[in-house]
């Protein structure tokens, strides 16, 4: 019996193994095949592949096209640490203001490998990128199967990404965005983090567990700048998980050390980047290790004494990490992420701004609130309703086994009476289920909060469903309220209905899938196609543009020109530089304008109708109307002004400006116009 139980096993892991990675490279092979007949990019021109990758993902493939086309590897460097293109009259070390090192491991790749015959640069890195998803789905579905016990669960949840493609990932449509590839590294983290948490682990599984989780944080933190931010989150998860006395606190601290080292090691990458060296991060995961050392007796006595310890440690642990952080950034002169505050100051209505930085990200609708419409869809396949029905009684589970271990510590008179029921409380809620409960929990918090976030929790949402159906734990919880616990009826629950809701699934959503898979599109965007081959043309490489950051990303892809500003946005100088550059669509006077684009060098101006004459934003969340706020300004259409703002002396410069008055003629000369865009030369005074 027990080598047929064995060589069961084996065989289970075997199946289930094949069928996480089939599962894998067919959603590769599928977000590839969508892409490919979203734009016919096989069939359109180069320059119409550069203008798809729009904003900021255009400036990041920059980099890689930069490296692939240089003389020598060791030139293509050269030219990112030493960079004077990306903003002018300024050279910048790209390696440390950017996470561009997947784009210059890349390009080393492609250089090196005999594949330049068979296989053009920009598909090595869409291919790259679509293969990540392949980890993704991978990492998902064995989060799954460690939590349930089961690959069915795995499958579930990888079946449930897919479906709701359109709420798991945005990767076939902006596929250089950093989130694509750092995404697929947390999930390996989080799959990683949640083996460890078994108990009774091996010390060897234990240990290359660890560097499993180093690995993949390392690579998580490499390639995306708001690393710090999910990794706060998720050091937070740790923190509760550890105050409540639900993890084993060896295994959290090594998590904490892997983090700050994770991210330590990015920052020598880096060049010293400061904005690592004063994250929260850091701060905090420092002060739970001080607080930890100076506060010994935390997990010791009764219920009231130990809640009076936990309340003074989160205080300690508040209160210190506010005072390292200040005093870092204080050291370092860091001021580079206090746009971000200035933007969650706001947001969560701790006092209006006129910052215009500030009021960019708050009329974005993707730092806005989770739309409702986003259940609608999530529920179309049960996976909302599924999640909701998993996700109630782990947490009254969660509540119950936290207050049976405040009662119930170490040093309490009580513990040898509880014992029994303090190991039943452990065993109805695992580590491992913990940690993902919580995470859960406050990374749905996040998406709710900004809408760019959801796909850090809509991926976990799929996994902790798809555990919850096929979970031992959940049904027999409720089996056990109301008295129906067997555990035959529980293995009947667990495999049955995971496999209904997989026909159902298929059922439903297949034939979709094949429409989706048949519908072919082009890409077409004639204006933007027009100015680029009109800059390549006509303006020599060594011109400066100024404009929109959006816009500017593709001028520096398509042209190689320099730029003014650009959408990495994450830089103090930049951000005052980029609200300098915008009075081209605010009231300012054409010597104004004139003088603040000749001081950062521009040869020429390119004027955008879409943002002139903006509707897609409602009053007060235009471009031009932030603009109008922060000069002090009353904004143009019908409405509310503050008392304070005041008519400007001047029109709109960006609309005055093609009237051709001598007053604007004598400083710009319009060389290009089509229906979007309008190019003007900056006269050479002397």
């Amino acid at each position: 019996d027990h080598t047929g139980g064995k060589l069961w096993n084996i065989l289970s892991v075997t199946v289930g193994g094949i069928v996480a990675v089939c599962l894998g490279l067919l959603t590769s092979v599928y977000i590839a095949t969508l892409h490919e007949n979203d734009l016919w990019f096989s069939n359109i021109k180069e320059v119409e592949r550069e203008i798809s990758f729009r904003t900021e993902c255009g400036l990041y493939y920059s980099y890689y096209k930069q490296m692939v086309q240089a003389a020598s590897i060791h030139q293509g460097l050269h030219g990112l640490v030493y960079d004077n293109k990306t903003e002018s009259v300024r050279t910048i070390n790209i390696l440390e203001r950017m996470n561009v090192y997947q784009e210059v491991f890349l390009s080393i790749l492609y250089r090196i490998l005999p594949i330049q015959q068979y296989l053009e640069p920009v598909y090595f890195y869409i291919y790259t990128l679509f293969g990540l998803q392949a980890v993704y789905v991978i990492a998902l579905y064995v989060t799954s199967w460690l939590l349930s016990g089961t690959w069915l669960s795995g499958l579930l949840a990888a079946f449930w990404y897919i479906t709701n493609r359109v709420d798991t990932t945005r990767v076939e449509f902006t596929i250089p965005l950093r989130e694509n590839w750092a995404l697929p590294f947390f999930a390996v983290q989080i799959a990683a983090i949640t083996y460890l948490l078994r108990t009774h682990l091996q010390p060897a599984h234990e240990r290359w567990t660890l560097l499993a989780v180093f690995i993949a944080t390392f690579f998580f933190s490499l390639t995306w700048q708001f690393n710090q931010f999910m990794m706060l989150i998720q050091a937070l998860v740790l923190f509760i998980l550890d105050c409540l006395d639900m993890l084993p606190t060896a295994k959290v601290t090594w998590l904490y050390v892997i983090q700050v080292s994770g991210l330590l090691l990015v920052c020598v990458l880096q060049f010293f980047n400061s904005m690592i060296l004063g994250s929260l991060l850091i701060s905090f995961n420092a002060s739970v290790l001080i607080a930890r050392t100076i506060q010994k007796n935390l997990k010791k006595g009764s219920l009231l004494s130990r809640l009076g310890k936990l309340l003074l440690h989160v205080l300690f642990v508040s209160c210190l990490t506010l005072l390292v952080n200040k005093l870092i950034k204080k050291i370092l002169n860091l001021e580079s992420d206090e746009h971000i505050f200035k933007f969650l100051k706001a947001k969560f209505g701790l006092g209006a701004t006129r910052d215009f930085d500030a009021n960019l990200y708050l009329c974005e609708e993707a730092f806005g609130l989770l739309p409702l419409n986003t259940f609608s869809r999530l529920s179309d396949t049960l996976l909302f309703y599924v999640y909701i029905f998993v996700l109630f009684p782990m947490t009254v589970t969660a509540a119950i086994v936290a207050f049976q271990n405040l009662r119930y510590s170490i040093g309490s008179t009580k513990v040898e009476k509880s014992t029994e029921k303090k190991e039943n409380c452990t065993i109805a809620l695992k580590p491992g289920t913990a940690y993902n409960l919580i995470h859960t929990v406050l990374f749905g918090c996040l998406a709710l909060s900004t809408m760019r976030m959801k796909y850090l929790w809509t991926s976990h949402m799929c996994v902790f469903a798809s555990f919850g159906l096929c979970s031992t734990e959940v049904w027999g919880l409720i089996l056990k309220c109301v008295r129906l616990y067997t555990s035959q009826r529980i293995s009947v629950i667990r495999y049955c209905l995971p496999v209904i809701m997989l026909l159902y699934i298929s059922y439903k959503f297949w034939p979709g899938i094949m429409d989706e898979l048949s519908e072919l599109r082009e890409f077409y965007d004639p204006d933007t196609v027009e100015l680029m081959n009109w800059i390549k043309s006509n303006t020599p490489s060594t011109a400066v543009f100024a404009g929109s950051m959006q816009l500017l990303a593709g001028v520096k892809l398509c042209t190689g020109r320099i730029l003014t500003n650009h959408p990495h946005y994450e830089d103090k100088n930049l951000r005052e530089r980029t609200k300098q550059i915008y009075q081209i669509y605010a009231k300012r006077s054409p010597e104004d304008v004139y003088r603040i684009l000749q001081s950062f060098g521009t040869d020429y101006v390119i004027l955008e109708d879409s943002i002139c004459y903006e509707r897609r934003h409602s009053r007060g969340c235009r471009l031009r109307d932030l603009l109008d706020i922060a000069n002090g300004h009353i904004m143009d259409g019908l409405g509310e002004n503050e008392p304070d703002l005041k008519p400007s002396l001047y029109p709109r410069f960006c609309e005055e400006i093609k009237r051709n008055l001598p007053s604007y003629t004598v400083h710009f000369t319009r060389v290009f116009q089509n229906k979007t865009f309008h190019v003007y030369r900056l006269a050479k005074h002397k």
